[in-house]
């Protein structure tokens, strides 16, 4: 679980009422990962006169080195909300209640190293083994083929170059090489387009087969990454652009907060 994470104190001092509030939260906001390197959780509230009514002025958490569901690390993510409505007296019970939903901007950064490790998760795994895909029936005699050893390297201009192995049940291990373009569709949806087969590091008597694996590979990814399997408890991301930042692979956009996690 998380180390090292305890009240947030605002640098201002802050009141009572804005200290338990930033402790409630935190405590909160743990329960989203499985562990993180640092999380802080900041609320302003002025008038403090405000927080006995469950108005608050805005919510802010960041956090580094977390890790989602085990297996996905996520290098930095922030988000901030504007005013939010709650119930005063659920923090008093140690809990934080939200009278309505509420939305706040957020920013998400993966690194490669995440990235590859979040492609070995039991999750995605078995999304990519033992498919029966109508593209490779010519190829394959109708029998089953499994995608494993995905690599990617995060290049400019959001493209990615990716090298996977193919087993076919007949051929063996085919190598696979290949570029492709990262893209956003109806915010939740990462879309993997305009894929190229790449021959450097395939035998020549194998990448008629690669190019065709290559393509299938290309459509099983486009079809595979939604947020909505990985939503946090009680919080919805929706994505609004991303980039590629040398190593690194940047999303913004924002949450949708409809309730704060439970406590234990």
């Amino acid at each position: 679980m998380l180390g090292g994470l305890t009240g947030f104190t605002n640098p201002g001092g802050g009141d009572w009422g804005e200290r338990m509030l930033n402790t409630v939260a935190s405590q909160s906001i743990r329960h989203l990962f499985t562990k993180s390197e640092s999380v802080e959780v900041s609320v302003r509230c002025s008038p403090s006169s405000k927080l006995l009514q469950g108005s608050i002025d805005s919510f802010k958490m960041s956090g580094r080195g977390l890790v989602i569901r085990r297996d996905f690390p996520v290098e930095e993510m922030s988000f901030e909300t504007d005013a939010v409505s709650l119930d005063f007296s659920s923090i008093l019970k140690g809990k934080i209640t939200l009278k309505q939903p509420t939305q706040a901007i957020a920013l998400v950064t993966l690194s490669e190293e995440g990235i590859n490790q979040a492609f070995k998760a039991e999750l995605v795994r078995k999304r990519l083994q033992n498919l029966s895909l109508d593209s490779l029936n010519e190829l394959t005699g109708g029998e089953d083929v499994s995608f494993t050893e995905v690599q990617l390297q995060l290049e400019n201009g959001n493209r990615i170059r990716l090298f996977a192995k193919a087993e076919l049940p007949s051929s063996g291990t085919v190598p696979i090489s290949m570029t492709m373009t990262l893209g956003v569709e109806r915010r939740r949806r990462i879309t993997f387009k305009d894929p190229q087969f790449h021959p450097d590091g395939v035998p020549e008597e194998l990448r008629e087969t690669s190019q065709t694996l290559a393509k299938a590979l290309a459509e099983v990814l486009d079809n595979m990454v939604d947020l909505d399997r990985f939503d946090l408890d009680g919080v919805t991301m929706r994505i609004n652009r991303l980039e590629t930042q040398g190593k690194k692979l940047l999303f913004s956009g924002y949450a949708q907060i409809e309730h704060f996690p439970g406590v234990g």
